[in-house]
């Protein structure tokens, strides 16, 4: 994915929006590029800078470009925090003429013993939580995830200045042990709320589940993402 993204972009240097710790950043840069990172929460951009990215903290609506361009802006699980349509429109008037937008991010599938479990977990530890864990799309919720894509693209086309959008689809997988997995699933969802006695009671039950699954499991994920080319005759 990195390298589709890279080869797609008519340069190295790169806007990432929402860039967290960095994580996304990291590995841009690992591929040539120079990438500068907006985040909105301070304690995220001070890690990310910490293992050398450069970031300066706002929400991407927020954020004054002060003149620079870009040959790239990309979102890694962040892009459905921004709006889709100013969003999409801020990113036309940043990238140079060929430049691309490129959204994409991860969904993981838990099996459906774990699943219940963390559900039902959540439901007894959070009763009055508008996150209804136990509401779950018909069929797969890699293929359900689609849909925040799909919502970008109409994003890119009503603020327009890009081409048309190009959704794409990675599957791949990632085994974990119990461990590995209870660092995984509090930072996902409602969780990332709770107060620590109410995560420690949903990982027991979810701890639990997977020891009897034999203590490792293998996770499928699919990561979906679009690329959008910016006009080149375009004036922003």
């Amino acid at each position: 994915m990195i390298e589709r993204i890279v080869a797609a972009s008519p340069g190295a240097d790169l806007l990432d929006v929402g860039c967290g710790t960095g994580i996304e950043a990291r590995q841009f840069r690992a591929a040539g590029c120079t990438v500068l990172g907006v985040e909105a929460d301070a304690r995220m951009a001070d890690f990310a800078r910490s293992t050398g990215v450069d970031v300066e903290v706002a929400t991407f609506e927020a954020w004054e470009p002060a003149g620079r361009t870009f040959d790239a802006v990309v979102s890694g699980t962040a892009w459905h925090w921004v709006d889709p349509v100013a969003g999409a429109a801020k990113a036309a008037r940043i990238l140079r003429p060929g430049g691309v937008l490129a959204p994409f991010g991860h969904v993981y599938q838990l099996p459906a013993t774990v699943a219940a479990a963390l559900a039902a977990a959540y439901r007894r530890s959070a009763p009055d939580s508008p996150i209804n864990l136990n509401s779950q799309p018909e069929g797969s919720i890699l293929d359900a995830y689609r849909a925040l894509y799909a919502r970008a693209a109409d994003g890119i086309r009503e603020a327009g200045g890009f081409g048309e959008p190009e959704l794409w689809r990675y599957d791949w997988e990632r085994s974990y042990t119990r461990d590995e997995l209870l660092d995984l699933v509090p930072t996902s969802g409602g969780l990332s709320s709770l107060p620590p006695n109410r995560t420690a009671e949903v990982l027991t039950a979810v701890s639990t589940a997977v020891d009897e699954l034999g203590g490792t499991i293998t996770l499928p994920y699919a990561t979906w993402g679009l690329t959008a080319t910016r006009y080149g005759s375009m004036t922003w």
